[in-house]
């Protein structure tokens, strides 16, 4: 696969970019996905060069649960400037630290085999990292495995990165307990004095900031206030990171601390307590990164429908299509009609599993085929066993998802 930067931006050109697509794929049967190498090239040393414009030192550890496609994780994570795997969950993670030197689980698990697994092989423990925020997690393992005669597993704490506005009231996910800094060194002095178990990391996402739209369209001002609590919270989380480093390796030496994602790698780079950013969606540029005002992404991965129907002269109904992405149920969830252009879906209906109408297709018709742009990018590989590997007018490899490896971990 070759990641080299490219010197040419085809995807600017729209009438060219998808025409060259549709052409080189033309023998694959509906639905497939594709990835173009030039794009997801461009978007590799994208993803590079935010980082390096803040003036950070990070690196980028690859955001598995964003493309679940091994040979794309491979090759990314080999290249200068990334390093380590962040997996979603621990079978994953043991999957993939076969050939991967360092994999950190993103959240906690009690797959009790897994667990198993993990503490009786001497190679796996030294390369995987497991999620703790809680002394329940803890002791979920060792009711599976002793702490005694066992390896030594890898701990990073998650702390929450979320921010308790007085305005807005709880910004950001629900995942770790653990939100002051006392919360965090009090479960890290649990976890050093623990027989069985290293400290060797610190984990907060922000996603209310990596992963929130700041400039919705048609919404200015909603995205007005995003921009103000995106401000907000990442100067309160700046602060309060850095004081929970800082009372961690009182305790320990810590190896990494992981921050953020793709939609916050200029914010979160510039701290000094970072170590390291997850991301992996902007490697595929979904169309939810389409309206941040920071960046935008190339539209590297892309999905195929065939028109079946047309129960209208200006309606095309197309096989497949419900590809919806995770989050709140909302029209933003919905992938969307990228070329031919001019398509749109039809709101009493929108994407079905079985069938999608689109309007505006007068010119479509029966065996034509539609792009679509998925509006995250990890979810897209659940639907296909591979995505065609396109390099100009051509395909150039296969590679299998997950599911094309009959993995289906989540």
């Amino acid at each position: 696969m070759n990641l080299d930067r490219p010197t040419d931006s085809l995807w600017e050109r729209p009438n060219e970019y998808w025409t060259a697509l549709t052409a080189a794929t033309a023998e694959l049967e509906t639905p497939f996905g594709a990835l173009v190498q030039s794009a997801l090239a461009h978007n590799v040393h994208e993803l590079l060069d935010r980082r390096t414009a803040s003036g950070g030192a990070t690196t980028i550890r690859v955001a598995s649960k964003s493309l679940r496609v091994r040979g794309v994780i491979e090759a990314v994570e080999a290249l200068p400037g990334y390093h380590g795997v962040l997996a979603y969950t621990l079978p994953e993670a043991l999957w993939l630290a076969e050939r991967i030197s360092d994999v950190v689980v993103g959240y906690p698990s009690v797959d009790r085999a897994a667990i198993g697994r993990l503490a009786r092989d001497e190679a796996l423990a030294q390369r995987v990292t497991i999620m703790v925020d809680s002394v329940a997690q803890l002791d979920f393992v060792d009711s599976q495995v002793s702490p005694f005669g066992r390896e030594d597993i890898r701990v990073c704490l998650e702390l929450d990165a979320s921010w308790d506005s007085a305005l807005l009231g709880h910004i950001g996910t629900w995942r770790s307990p653990v939100h002051t800094v006392n919360e965090v060194r009090a479960l890290a002095q649990h976890v050093v004095e623990r027989p069985g178990f290293r400290l060797v990391g610190l984990m907060a996402y922000e996603g209310q900031i990596a992963g929130t739209v700041d400039r919705p369209q048609g919404r200015p001002a909603y995205g007005m206030l995003v921009r103000w609590m995106q401000k907000r919270s990442a100067s309160e989380l700046a602060q309060r990171r850095a004081y929970a480093v800082a009372a961690i390796r009182e305790l320990a030496e810590l190896e990494f601390v992981n921050g953020g994602g793709t939609g916050s790698i200029e914010s979160t780079s510039s701290e000094q307590a970072v170590t390291e950013i997850a991301a992996g969606s902007g490697l595929f540029g979904p169309h939810l990164f389409d309206h941040y005002d920071a960046f935008q992404p190339a539209p590297a991965a892309a999905f195929a429908l065939s028109v079946v129907r047309k129960p209208r002269r200006d309606t095309a109904t197309l096989l497949g299509g419900g590809w919806i992405a995770s989050g709140p149920p909302s029209e933003d969830r919905v992938p969307i009609p990228v070329w031919p252009a001019g398509l749109r879906m039809i709101p009493r209906e929108m994407a079905g599993e079985v069938q999608t109408p689109l309007s505006g297709a007068a010119d479509l018709d029966v065996g034509d085929r539609v792009w679509f742009r998925h509006t995250k990018a990890g979810e897209l590989s659940e639907h296909v066993n591979g995505l065609a590997l396109v390099d100009g007018d051509r395909i150039v490899d296969m590679l299998p998802t997950y599911r094309g490896e009959g993995k289906a971990w989540l």
